[in-house]
C-alpha cells in the first residue's frame, strides 16, 4: 500500500536516533533508499532491541524489514534472513577519563554497562565482566558518567558518538583490531522477494559510492590509544 514499514531501535547513533521528531541516521537513509526503489515511503518505528534480536518484530508482521544496527550472527540467522552487509564495525570499550582500564584483561569482574541483546553485551560477558544491562544507549552512557558502571562495551561507531559529545568525560580504553561486527538489515524468512529488492538497493548504494557518503555523513569515528587483538562472537 505504498508504505515500507521499518523496525529500528532508538537512540542508537549513528545508525538511528530522533531529531526534530523524525528518525534519522544511517539506517534511516538506507530504509528511505530501499523504499524509494520500491515506489513506497519508509515508515520507521522504534521497538526494543530484544524485538530486533529475536525477530518478533518481523514475524509478528509489525514491520516488513528491520534496520537497527543489527549484527549478523548464526543464532539470528535461524530466526530471520539478512540482507547484504552494509557496515562493518569494531568492538570498543569506553571509560571515564581517569580510568585505569586499558586492556581486555581489565574487564574481568569489572562492572560494565551494555545494551541488552547486543554484541557489546556478548563481548563483555565473554571477557568476564559483571555486565549491567540497559534498554538504550543514553541510559548506558549516563550510568558511566555518574559512576554506576566502570566501563561501557559497544560498537566503536556508537561509542565514538558518545566520545564526540562529551570528550572531557570519556576516553576509549581500547578496541578490537579486526571488524568484529557485520551489520545488515533483516526480513522474515518468507519475504524472499523483499530481501532481493533490498539487496539490489544496497548494492546500488555501494557501487555508486552513495553508501560511503551516508556513512561519512553520520559517523564520527575516533582513533583509540590501543587495540586488543581479540574479537567477539557478536
Amino acid at each position: 500500500n505504498g508504505v515500507l514499514s521499518v523496525c529500528t531501535n532508538t537512540p542508537y547513533k549513528p545508525f538511528e536516533y530522533e531529531e526534530n521528531g523524525k528518525i534519522v541516521g544511517i539506517d534511516a537513509d538506507i530504509a528511505n533508499a530501499i523504499a524509494k526503489d520500491l515506489g513506497a515511503e519508509a515508515q520507521l518505528t522504534s521497538i526494543s532491541f530484544e524485538g530486533l534480536d529475536s525477530g518478533t518484530g518481523l514475524t509478528s508482521g509489525q514491520c516488513d524489514i528491520a534496520l537497527g544496527g543489527i549484527s549478523v550472527t548464526d543464532e539470528r540467522k535461524s530466526k530471520m534472513e539478512f540482507t547484504d552487509v552494509y557496515f562493518e564495525d569494531n568492538q570498543a570499550i569506553l571509560v571515564p577519563k581517569n580510568s585505569k582500564i586499558s586492556s581486555v584483561e581489565d574487564l574481568k569482574n569489572a562492572k560494565v554497562g551494555a545494551q541488552q541483546a547486543t554484541s557489546g553485551e556478548s563481548y563483555a560477558k565473554e571477557k568476564g565482566a559483571d555486565v549491567v544491562q540497559y534498554e538504550d544507549n543514553e541510559l548506558m552512557f549516563s550510568a558511566l558518567k555518574t559512576g554506576q558502571v566502570q566501563a561501557v562495551s559497544a560498537n566503536l561507531s556508537v561509542i565514538s558518538e558518545a566520545l564526540t559529545k562529551d570528550p572531557d568525560s570519556f576516553k576509549i580504553a581500547y578496541q578490537t583490531s579486526e571488524n568484529a561486527d557485520q551489520i545488515a538489515g533483516a526480513v522474515a524468512p518468507e519475504k524472499k522477494a523483499l530481501l532481493d529488492k533490498a539487496n539490489k538497493t544496497i548494492q546500488q548504494l555501494k557501487s555508486s559510492g552513495e553508501l560511503d557518503k551516508i556513512k561519512e555523513k553520520w559517523t564520527k569515528t575516533k582513533s583509540s590509544p590501543s587495540s586488543a587483538s581479540s574479537s567477539s562472537a557478536n
